[in-house]
């Protein structure tokens, strides 16, 4: 038995999955596999530092020490092949404030913000709430995989009115990891046409063989000029609450420019036990992670096999990098409405809805499956269960 198998009840801790189902879904009696966090416990290097800075009994303003840069550097370094420098590093209280934080840094109000739809909800909502434009690149499924239509983006890109691009890497909610051909393409494409990168890595360190995530920014020297890559040990770790995150930003212009921005925020520290949390998760942490990852590939074959077997109408995209199966439900003909309110009001699931990673997700729903397997199991019946022909 694996200890990612213990089911741990986080009913009355305040969390966002468990405790505001009915907030979110109207109803109070759902299995939530939505929201993107774990169901496992932290690991033990991460909750003996956070007890041992519980113990101290001070809770003061709390520099961000050089320890923790360099724990960040060493994790880069071995994780992903890319020797960053200390001094590159900026925080901030997760990667969705950070991208706020780089629109405002390097767009004005009135352009326009590329993406590339289905995509994370809040990089639409970081846009629209900045007063920026959206113009999206669509993705598109071939073979049960997302790929990109250069030609379209290259068009969007060369559009004057678009300043940044916002790329999600390794891609949610369709579990691409990009390859390095398409990131350098993307990157030389952005180059030509003088637009600036904003890369959410936030799950580059959840990604399963043979695939291989690969910052875009480290892919040859002349793209860090053009790159801030965001990244947070919140997935990695399930460290969410605790709302620590780093932008890698090699260019000191582009740095200045965030830093400016920052100030204006009135932002300069984390919090001290999301610093010694993401310290700890980065110096030690990786031991957990392979285990991790592992016991997360053995949930979403298992999804993968049930569905095949048991609702051969569905098709389920395995993930690439991330614990986020995304599940193509078209065949049903059934509505966004219609579908989530068999899943939920029928089958007692909590799931994502497609629809709201906007133009191509529509008929999608989104399963998280970073629980303990009995969970995912129960999830599996209850899917089963909403689809079912009989009333």
């Amino acid at each position: 038995m694996s200890r990612f198998d213990r089911v741990i009840n986080r009913t009355g801790t305040n969390a966002v999955k468990w405790d505001n189902i009915k907030a979110v879904f109207g109803v109070e009696d759902a299995l939530p596999m939505w929201v993107a966090d774990m169901d496992f416990e932290a690991p033990d290097a991460v909750k003996e530092a956070v007890i041992k800075q519980a113990e101290h009994g001070i809770y003061g303003y709390t520099v961000i020490p050089d320890s923790t840069r360099e724990a960040i550097k060493n994790w880069m370094a071995e994780r992903h092949n890319w020797q960053i420098e200390t001094n590159w590093l900026l925080f901030h209280h997760g990667v969705v404030p950070s991208l706020g934080t780089a629109i405002e840094a390097f767009t004005d109000l009135g352009d326009s913000v590329l993406l590339q739809s289905p995509v994370y909800t809040p990089f639409f909502d970081m846009i629209e709430r900045n007063g920026r434009l959206v113009v999206n690149s669509e993705l598109v499924l071939e073979n049960d995989r997302y790929e990109i239509d250069f030609a379209d983006l290259e068009e969007k890109l060369s559009r004057e009115e678009v300043k940044l691009f916002l790329l999600c890497s390794p891609h949610n909610p369709g579990g691409r990891v990009w390859t390095k051909e398409e990131l350098t393409t993307i990157a030389e494409l952005c180059q030509k046409h003088n637009v600036l990168i904003v890369s959410d890595e936030i799950h580059s360190d959840l990604t399963v063989e043979p695939h291989k995530h690969i910052p875009i920014a480290s892919i040859q020297e002349q793209f860090q000029s053009i790159v801030v890559t965001c990244i947070a040990p919140s997935k990695t770790f399930n460290l969410a609450g605790l709302q620590s995150s780093a932008m890698i930003v090699p260019d000191r212009e582009l740095r200045a420019k965030l830093q400016k921005v920052l100030a204006k925020q009135g932002f300069f520290t984390l919090n001290m036990m999301g610093i010694a949390a993401m310290e700890a998760a980065y110096r030690e942490g990786g031991p957990w992670l392979d285990e991790v990852i592992d016991y997360i590939r053995g949930n979403t074959r298992l999804v993968k096999e049930f569905i095949d077997r048991e609702l051969p109408e569905l098709t389920a995209i395995e993930p690439e990098g991330s614990y986020l199966v995304w599940i193509d439900c078209r065949k049903l003909g059934l509505s966004d409405e219609e579908l989530m309110r068999k899943i939920l009001l029928k089958g007692k699931l909590a799931l994502g809805q497609g629809s709201k990673y906007r133009s191509g997700g529509e008929g999608f729903v989104r399963m998280n499956v970073a629980c303990p397997r009995p969970l995912v199991e129960d999830g599996l019946h209850r899917l089963k269960t909403a689809l079912s022909q009989t009333d």
